[in-house]
């Protein structure tokens, strides 16, 4: 047969193909050899086929340049496929023709072996790593979160609406700008959340979410953070409090389970403990900030009330649940300035966070926001923040105010939770970090 003969196909795909001649362009993932056969295994990015090299029924060159390929070289294989239950992904093809796009010189072989690596060394080759089994696997998992996030809120009546990259002013605290030179020696800064400007896009829609990058210019070198990172951001008007826990509740529920069910493999390849995910189901518990506190004194923290919560203290509380809890009603002192005071209780806010069991930490923070003109113009001046870059935040309390309410939802924590890994590094293809901004 020629090449035109064979049809293309990607490993993910061979159970439909079963007993078929197709072609599969990839790169060499691994090779055993042995006398007259040899066995190249080859990924595609879907997944891993084992494939069959025999002398007697090749081309002596063909044979001979299968039989020396080196890691990650680029080729095109073709051949029957056949069920091999033994085999990685259950399939086989016994090679009848090949095409070796580009040979990696062993001179210069690809830098990531089977040994083990620093991870600086890792991180520095990311580009390359992102290859690995287990980096797949993560970002196979990121994917179906992503997937999941945008399923839920588009079958629930929210409208994506997109926001500013650029922004004029802060959303959160000013300390944690990225500060960019814009036009005519303007200054604008690299935006901390879409949520302002969602306050805005739920006024004309309704419900609707907005889904991207952010930026938080923390010099925190924690397992937790990094500078840029993907957020999903959905805002509700005629809401409240109770309406954020119970979206924010749903979403993770939904999100977790279409994980569960769609993604075993990698979950496998990760080794996570899936009884861990299975477990998270409706209702959470919910506690008060003032309870929190209590719990968390007597486990030995030193935490004051008014204080905020550090990454010891959130895990520390997620040792007593195994689902994520809500907290709410936190110090207006430690919360932006947009948070609406409770009304029983000004000292006090009408948000919440999630935070995840297992140590993850925060992974969902919102609540309802100010409505009220007066005491959003108060707000401002206590927060030492420019009217003026805030006039059409303003105006959104002008004309047709109503109780409203949003969250943040981080995509990386939530992957790294997923996943059961450490940090969240691996969650994202190129992450920066304090430290880190290459490759």
């Amino acid at each position: 047969m020629s090449a035109t003969e064979y049809q293309r196909i990607r490993i993910a795909e061979c159970a439909a193909h079963d007993g078929k001649k197709v072609e599969i362009a990839g790169w060499l993932y691994n090779l055993r050899r042995s006398g007259k056969i040899c066995f190249p295994q080859v990924r595609d990015g879907s997944g891993v086929i084992q494939c069959t090299a025999l002398k007697n029924t090749l081309p002596e060159e063909l044979f001979e340049g299968l039989k020396h390929l080196t890691q990650e070289s680029s080729v095109i294989v073709r051949g029957k496929l056949r069920a091999e239950a033994r085999a990685p992904g259950g399939y086989e093809m016994e090679i009848e023709d090949a095409t070796i796009v580009q040979k990696v010189p062993e001179e210069q072989p690809y830098p990531i072996t089977p040994k083990d690596h620093g991870i600086e060394f890792l991180m520095d080759h990311r580009h390359l790593w992102l290859r690995s089994r287990r980096q797949h696997a993560v970002l196979g998992i990121r994917h179906e979160v992503i997937r999941a996030v945008r399923d839920y809120f588009d079958n629930n009546g929210f409208t994506l609406v997109d926001t500013p990259i650029f922004t004029p002013a802060a959303c959160e605290g000013t300390t944690t700008l990225f500060e960019v030179n814009y036009f005519d020696e303007e200054k604008v800064f690299l935006t901390q959340s879409g949520q302002l400007y969602n306050e805005a896009t739920a006024a004309a829609f309704g419900k609707v979410y907005t889904f991207g990058p952010t930026f938080r210019a923390e010099k925190s070198k924690t397992r937790r953070h990094l500078t840029e990172f993907w957020m999903v951001e959905p805002e509700m008007a005629y809401a409240t409090l109770e309406d954020v826990k119970r979206v924010a509740e749903e979403l993770i529920c939904f999100v977790t389970g279409r994980v569960l069910e769609r993604r075993k493999e990698e979950l496998a390849v990760l080794e996570r403990d899936v009884s861990k995910l299975q477990a998270i189901q409706a209702p959470f518990p919910r506690i008060s900030y003032d309870e929190a506190v209590e719990r968390l004194k007597k486990k030995g923290s030193e935490i004051e009330w008014g204080g905020d919560f550090g990454g010891t203290d959130e895990t520390l509380l997620s040792e007593d649940f195994d689902r994520p809890v809500i907290v709410d009603r936190f110090p207006t002192a430690i919360k932006a300035f947009y948070f609406q005071p409770a009304p029983d209780r000004p000292d006090v806010v009408l948000g919440a966070d999630v935070i995840a069991p297992e140590g993850y930490g925060e992974i969902v923070g919102g609540g309802q926001r100010i409505h009220d003109l007066d005491l959003l113009l108060k707000r401002l001046e206590e927060h030492q923040l420019p009217r003026e870059a805030f006039e059409w935040y303003i105006d959104l309390r002008r004309y047709g105010t109503v109780p409203h309410a949003g969250f943040g939802m981080g995509i990386e924590r939530f992957v790294t939770w997923m996943c059961g890994i450490d940090h969240l590094r691996e969650t994202i293809a190129f992450p920066r970090m304090l430290y880190r901004t290459r490759p």
